[in-house]
């Protein structure tokens, strides 16, 4: 592969992420900028020559296009933002904001832009009217021929020993993620209890997080009793519902020579971005997130046993299993084992989800990706206070978004690095 320039992350930022009825998209994008525009360093955004802005609900609340141009509005009357600056809109579902970042990164590779700006914000929090939420998660899935997957998933449900339900109080998200880990479990061994100790262990990773939409700790017995949402998922082995943004400014290596030390001293480089898009796959074929690790492995020159600290996209607890093996960390199959063994906790093997996850953490789908980078870069800094990771530096982030049969429709793995 040709040697790629080097790209670095200077700003990184993320709101608390927790329900916010009070707050618009406009405010959490406001604080998102001016957040990320802090922790970079720089005095003001003048040299931003591009921005890429994620999110997925705006067309829900009545603004389904130029969804950046007009969030960032105020911030251009205001004069805290750029005229002039192309704004690239981007939606992937859950992979969102990661996408919005690649598409960052590329540009900078490219060498059209020495100073690029990714965001994502979200609200999925619509008080009182639980129909718009759910609308907003129904764009993740085929609308136009929604027999091809419910007849898949039919098969699929029989196959796994947990036939597909469909119904009020139900959601297809949940339950096609516990046909998943039936089938694991069936095929592998997997327990409950090991997707609940992964569970209980992101809720007290997130009880450490200031940030996270759930501050308090889960034994795997609380986990365990907990209200079932669709067996074996239990409500603490899944993401909530909730609002947030996140953004990371990123820097190619001349324009980050010219900036002062202190900010150059917390840098942080960008190794690999690897995307990959879903297909409809049987049960036992890897899925998406390995072909995008793989790749990202091979662009970074390392393997997954140099990684020191991931976060993983757990919309539900059993995911973190699954993406435990897509990502190398264990042999497939064996995620579970490797979770219930407690390989992937603070003090683990490979820590994973040191954030609480997004079943602690939260989950605003177009902001998740770049909480995620938040996360790790803080981690890369050692900024991560009680959460802290003893000398990481070498971080991953998975992000898969939308659904596509057994598996999302699109993801994103990003490898980080800090210099030492």
């Amino acid at each position: 592969m040709a040697h790629m320039a080097d790209v670095y992350i200077i700003g990184s930022y993320s709101t608390r992420f927790q329900k916010w009825p009070d707050k618009s998209f406009k405010d959490l994008t406001r604080e998102a900028y001016l957040g990320v525009l802090g922790d970079s360093g720089l005095d003001d955004g003048s040299d931003i020559e591009i921005a890429y802005f994620g999110n997925c609900g705006l067309g829900t609340w009545g603004q389904p296009c130029i969804r950046g141009q007009v969030c960032f509005t105020p911030l251009v009357r205001d004069g805290l933002f750029p005229e002039r600056v192309p704004m690239v809109n981007v939606e992937d579902a859950c992979a969102t904001s990661s996408v919005a970042m690649n598409g960052a990164w590329k540009d900078i590779l490219s060498g059209q832009s020495h100073l690029a700006l990714a965001m994502g914000v979200e609200k999925t929090y619509v008080p009182g009217d639980p129909a718009r939420t759910m609308e907003l998660f129904a764009g993740g899935i085929d609308q136009l021929d929604p027999g091809e997957w419910q007849a898949h998933y039919r098969q699929q449900g029989e196959a796994a020993g947990k036939p597909f339900e469909t119904g009020p109080g139900r959601t297809i998200f949940m339950d096609t993620y516990a046909m998943q880990a039936s089938h694991h479990m069936r095929k592998w061994g997997t327990t409950q209890e090991q997707i609940a100790i992964g569970a209980a262990k992101n809720h007290n990773n997130g009880a450490l997080n200031p940030l996270a939409q759930y501050q308090f700790e889960m034994s795997v017995d609380e986990v365990l009793a907990d209200r079932e949402v669709s067996h074996p998922l239990t409500r603490s082995m899944c993401a909530p519902i909730g609002d947030g943004a996140a953004a990371a400014i990123l820097c190619s290596a001349d324009y980050l020579r010219n900036l002062p030390s202190d900010v150059q001293s917390r840098a942080v480089k960008v190794k690999a971005s690897a995307l990959s898009g879903g297909k409809y796959r049987s049960l036992d074929e890897p899925g998406l997130t390995k072909i995008a690790a793989d790749k990202a492995y091979a662009m970074a020159g390392i393997s997954p046993a140099d990684i020191d600290v991931a976060e993983v996209h757990d919309a539900t607890s059993f995911c973190e299993i699954y993406q435990v093996e897509m990502m190398g960390f264990c042999e497939i199959g064996a995620g579970g084992k490797f979770v219930g063994d407690g390989h992937t906790m603070l003090d683990g093997k490979i820590p994973v989800n040191t954030s609480g996850g997004l079943v602690s953490k939260g989950h605003p789908v177009g902001a998740t990706g770049l909480s995620m980078i938040y996360e790790l870069v803080a981690q890369l800094r050692g900024e991560a206070g009680a959460r802290q990771v003893d000398g990481a530096r070498l971080a991953l982030a998975e992000n898969g978004g939308g659904v596509m049969g057994m598996e999302e429709a699109a993801a994103c793995i990003t490898i980080l690095e800090k210099d030492s």
